[in-house]
């Protein structure tokens, strides 16, 4: 199948690497070596490149390999199905367009992506996936709160479930602790990338962040005086 072709073509280029590595020619203009349409960049930079995962980061791979992160996760697919995964997740070689084509590679992918969220969700908590995260809050990649009294308090992803493929991410306001829809209509990640958990985490490592907490409501006046609630509201 495509799986046993592109991790046959991995394997026979990291065997070429150190007769690369002795050939030095001068030559350090090619960024991205190819072989048989592979391109170096690894599956996890183009995965978290696709225009719509701009809310993930990449997780390290020491992180990925240690069985300790991985805790229960691989009783969630069939052993083979798994282990096929985690090898295209670590693969050093971002996918060649004949593999975008191919039904087979694509489903694989789409198994790999399952499990890259479900460790993603837990690699966040993390004191190196929060200051990751950080980094894309204070660059406002989530977008400001839509709410006016909010004043553009600025939005964390949050998931409505741990379980993948269950709902699209949200993103919560801090501020007013409502949950909206991401304003950005390209991202269409899985909530379970983020889980249920993360925001609340984020907030208590970083809650100086937070403008002013507490929702501030919007009261109805007329020539400045508030209206009496209707009878029967």
């Amino acid at each position: 199948g495509i799986n046993a072709e592109y991790m046959g073509q991995i394997n026979l280029k990291m065997a070429e690497q150190p007769i690369e590595a002795a050939q030095e020619n001068g030559d350090s203009s090619s960024e991205h070596l190819e072989v048989e349409g592979l391109t170096e960049g690894g599956w996890i930079q183009w995965f978290c490149s696709l225009d719509g995962n701009e809310f993930i980061v990449e997780i390290e791979e020491d992180y990925i390999r240690d069985p300790f992160n991985l805790y229960g996760l691989k009783h969630k697919f069939e052993p083979t199905r798994y282990k096929d995964c985690m090898e295209l997740i670590l693969s050093p070689y971002a996918p060649s367009e004949h593999d975008l084509q191919d039904e087979a590679f694509l489903e694989l992918s789409q198994d790999a992506s399952d499990i890259y969220g479900m460790i993603h969700a837990r690699f966040i908590l993390s004191p190196r996936g929060l200051a990751l995260m950080y980094q894309k809050y204070i660059s406002g990649q989530f977008g400001p709160c839509p709410r006016v009294l909010c004043e553009k308090q600025l939005l964390l992803p949050v998931g409505m479930s741990d379980e993948p493929r269950t709902s699209r991410v949200k993103v919560f306001c801090p501020k007013c602790e409502e949950v909206y829809m991401p304003k950005d209509k390209n991202v269409n990640l899985d909530g379970s990338f983020f889980g249920t958990s993360f925001p609340h985490a984020f907030l208590k490592s970083y809650d100086s962040l937070i403008q002013q907490k507490g929702k501030e409501n919007y009261v109805p006046k007329i020539f400045g005086f508030k209206l009496y609630a209707k009878e029967g509201s």
